[in-house]
């Protein structure tokens, strides 16, 4: 039995320039963070026959790779050879579509069991850039870069991202415990009471970064330009501690990020941050792409028992959190010597079957 955990993001800055979209043009830079809510993953063989079972909200049950519907595991099975004789099961502390990237969550923490499950060592870059070519490349999913490197790495990380799509992954250096445990005290979760999915935002984002020429392609570029400058400026006002004007450009970065897409926001949600902004919310954002999910807002201590009162008012429940930093990790590897040599056995003997039949 493997288990593994893999920590949830929530991104401080430059969000939506890790997009393939913008970064091929012009670069990307995404700063992020995770927090201490994870996605399990528990991967089990089953003793009395080889099939494949994938429990998550259906239950699937199958006796071929190619059957399995939930499409993360069955890419991230192939990517690794496993072909039977595997049981999946998942948990999660939130829920699903709600902005803090469980998808990606969910597909590092497999892979990262998988390659325990085959004795496989593999770096935290290795981990996050086999998940994001299962989700850009393989599902053709519109996704970035940054929920992949967030949920391998954990903690603090700035990516930079060349024109070719590498990442560079570094940590910021001038971050204290202090500011740290002040950041963490200032910043707010609060759920909005619905889900979303991403892809149709990111689609119509992807969709006019592409189509060069268009009044659309114009503004969505030009707010991402200055989402990027936001981000660095963020990455600057939380390096040197002065976290007020953090939350000013978290404000700034709202209104930016509303114009890439109508879908982004809605009534709801404007007049939910408009309210926030009123009791004490120096700016905030939606996690996420959008459309739903989790409100994130930026308040100082004496004014956050108002601000959380105002949105209890709404319906609007308080998430709270700290920190995580340790990225995806195997936190149970109970597999003994015979079921690891068993496993091996299995393993290659189809790899044997399989050169048998193909030559």
């Amino acid at each position: 039995m493997i288990i593994t955990r893999t920590p949830f993001r929530i991104t401080l800055g430059g969000g939506g320039t890790d997009l393939p979209s913008y970064y091929g043009e012009h670069g990307g830079f995404v700063f992020s963070v995770t927090i201490d809510k994870y996605m399990y993953i528990h991967l089990n063989t089953p003793i009395v026959d080889d099939l494949i079972r994938v429990k998550y909200s259906k239950y699937e049950e199958v006796s071929n790779v190619d059957d399995i519907k939930h499409d993360l595991v069955r890419e991230a099975l192939r990517k690794m050879d496993v072909t039977k004789a595997v049981e999946i099961q998942s948990m999660a502390d939130i829920p699903a579509s709600t902005g803090l990237g469980s998808s990606s969550c969910y597909l590092v923490g497999l892979l990262n069991a998988l390659h325990c499950y085959r004795n496989i060592s593999i770096s935290q870059q290795e981990l996050a850039e086999e998940a994001n070519h299962i989700e850009m490349n393989i599902l053709k999913q519109p996704v970035g870069k940054q929920d992949h490197y967030t949920a391998a790495f954990g903690g603090f990380i700035i990516m930079d991202i060349n024109k070719s799509g590498l990442v560079t992954v570094k940590r910021p250096e001038a971050l204290s415990e202090d500011i740290i445990d002040e950041l963490e005290s200032s910043l707010l979760i609060y759920y909005t009471n619905t889900t979303r999915s991403a892809s149709e935002i990111l689609k119509e984002q992807n969709k006019s970064t592409l189509d060069k020429g268009s009044q659309s392609h114009t503004k969505v570029v030009e707010s991402l330009h200055e989402i990027k400058d936001i981000g660095y400026k963020t990455l600057d006002a939380i390096n040197s501690g002065n976290l007020d004007e953090f939350g000013k450009l978290m404000d700034v970065h709202w209104r930016a990020k509303k114009r890439l897409s109508n879908k982004i926001s809605s009534s709801k949600i404007d007049d939910l941050y408009e309210l926030g902004m009123k009791n004490g919310a120096l700016g905030g954002k939606i996690l996420g792409a959008g459309g739903g999910g989790f409100m994130l807002f930026y308040c100082p201590k004496e004014m956050q028992s108002k601000l959380t009162h105002s949105m209890s008012e709404k319906g609007m429940r308080r998430m709270r959190f700290k920190f995580d930093f340790d990225g995806s990790k195997v936190m149970m590897n109970i597999f003994n010597r015979r079921q690891a040599l068993d496993r091996e056995l299995r393993i290659g003997l189809d790899s044997m079957k399989h050169r048998v039949i193909v030559n």
